[in-house]
């Protein structure tokens, strides 16, 4: 009789642990993303607003990236499928339409 391989036995507690922070800067990147949208400037003399959507931008675009680094450590990328990063990077792709369109 064989016992089954470590590694399937860790991957669960593996892949609730390393959720953790795909989640949390994914959450991050909702909400700046969500602002950015949300921000509406009164004129184009409205340089606070605009200031605002950019910076909203980047922060998006920066959790993003910074979920997606910690996908691409090859540990991270055995436990957890492609699909956990693509809702960061869809966010990502959001934000930069945003920051293209009227940031």
């Amino acid at each position: 009789m064989t016992s089954p391989s470590h590694l399937d036995d860790d991957r669960g507690c593996l892949r609730a642990v390393l959720a953790v922070p795909l989640i949390l800067l994914t959450l991050i990147a909702a909400y700046f993303c969500w602002t950015a949208w949300t921000i509406t400037p009164s004129g184009t003399w409205d340089d606070d607003a605009y200031a605002g959507i950019v910076l909203s931008c980047v922060v998006t675009i920066a959790a993003a990236v910074a979920a997606a680094a910690l996908w691409l450590v090859p540990s991270v990328r055995r436990a957890m499928p492609w699909w956990w990063i693509v809702p960061a990077l869809l966010l990502a792709v959001v934000a930069g339409a945003r920051w293209a369109v009227g940031g």
